[in-house]
């Protein structure tokens, strides 16, 4: 009994791999695009940028970075709990974030190979960039005797399609805050080497790297299409994909707290930084930022994560489903309504900071 507390228990496909997580409005999706659309790109006004970039990826500066070293082999049942169960889960998300990132550029690179050569190249190394990473997340994994059937995953998720702006803007982000996550953890632990609970920490600043580069990436591609950023809809929907991000990172991280009080952080204001971070990142190319400043969007975002914890404690009663349901109602609504106030809180233009117009 002492043993199966200690050493929370995973469903699994079969001995060692694990079931992945179910798939809700906040686990990490998988992504496809109108790929005429995509082949139909001028990237003209903005080639000279790309083609740095590609130069940058070309050199692939972490190729000898990911490889496991001594510290590695040990038995991590130290690690147990609910401290363990967090931590797979963590392991899982980025794995599967990772991973859907491969397909997306890998699929990408493949159907502009003939009519983009250059922005083929970049998808290419980036899905190289991306296939590295899940597969050190996924060895890791195995540190923890479980591990993913990432061919089963590329089958059996559902695929969210998305116009090629959203994507860039949804992947900009995705990048972006990647960047802002992992060097966060490494400072915080590079300051507190005590917290330092498992060695794939030490790998996260050349990691955020390969993430800052991607982010750039999209940077510059939005730069060459300038009706992606230069009108009102454009305002409107960077606002809606940064509340976005920002909700879900939040609500993410604080249901799971006990991961980063594990590294001695605090969750809450750990996201805080991350957003602050990744919003003033976005205002470089975005027309609009969120006034992520104003405590009513922090607020706001708490009675979100109150709503989810009340949503739980319904789900796990013994009430029957149609029940729940009308006990869930007024909570979907709460949470709605106040996402709804966070959207149309006043945003920062970005021109009139600059002085420019975009």
């Amino acid at each position: 009994m002492v043993d199966s507390l200690k050493k929370p228990t995973f469903t699994e496909l079969r001995p060692g791999i694990k079931v992945p997580a179910k798939e809700t409005i906040l686990t990490p999706r998988f992504y496809t695009t109108d790929f005429e659309e995509m082949l139909a790109m001028d990237i003209s006004p903005n080639e000279d940028e790309l083609r740095a970039i590609l130069e940058e990826f070309r050199a692939d500066y972490n190729r000898h970075h990911f490889v496991r070293d001594e510290e590695f082999e040990q038995s991590w049942d130290h690690i147990d709990g609910d401290k363990r169960r967090v931590f797979v889960e963590f392991l899982e998300r980025s794995c599967t974030a990772e991973f859907s990132g491969f397909l997306l550029y890998k699929e990408l690179a493949r159907k502009l190979k003939d009519k983009s050569p250059v922005l083929a190249e970049c998808f290419s190394l980036m899905s190289r960039d991306e296939a590295r990473h899940a597969g050190f997340l996924n060895k890791a994994l195995s540190d923890f005797n479980l591990s993913l059937d990432l061919g089963f995953l590329t089958k059996s998720r559902k695929y969210t399609f998305f116009k090629p702006k959203f994507i860039f803007y949804a992947t900009y982000l995705s990048e972006k805050i990647g960047y802002w996550r992992y060097i966060t953890i490494f400072r915080h632990l590079e300051s507190h080497p005590e917290d330092r609970i498992y060695p794939i920490f030490r790998f996260f600043e050349n990691w955020c790297q390969d993430e800052n580069r991607h982010g750039d990436f999209f940077d510059a591609i939005m730069k060459a299409q300038p009706q992606f950023l230069n009108d009102w809809k454009a305002k409107l929907w960077c606002r809606f994909f940064l509340l976005s991000v920002f909700a879900t990172m939040y609500l993410n991280d604080i249901q799971r707290s006990e991961f980063y009080a594990a590294i001695g952080l605090n969750a809450r204001d750990y996201d805080i930084e991350v957003i602050k971070k990744t919003n003033d990142t976005a205002g470089r190319v975005f027309p609009v930022i969120l006034d992520v400043n104003n405590p009513e969007f922090y607020q706001r975002l708490d009675v979100c994560v109150e709503n989810n914890e009340k949503l739980s404690a319904i789900a796990n009663t013994n009430t029957p489903k149609f029940l729940q349901f009308f006990q869930k109602l007024p909570v979907y609504v709460s949470t709605g309504w106040n996402l709804v106030k966070l959207y149309f809180m006043k945003p920062i233009e970005m021109a009139s900071l600059q002085g420019v117009a975009r």
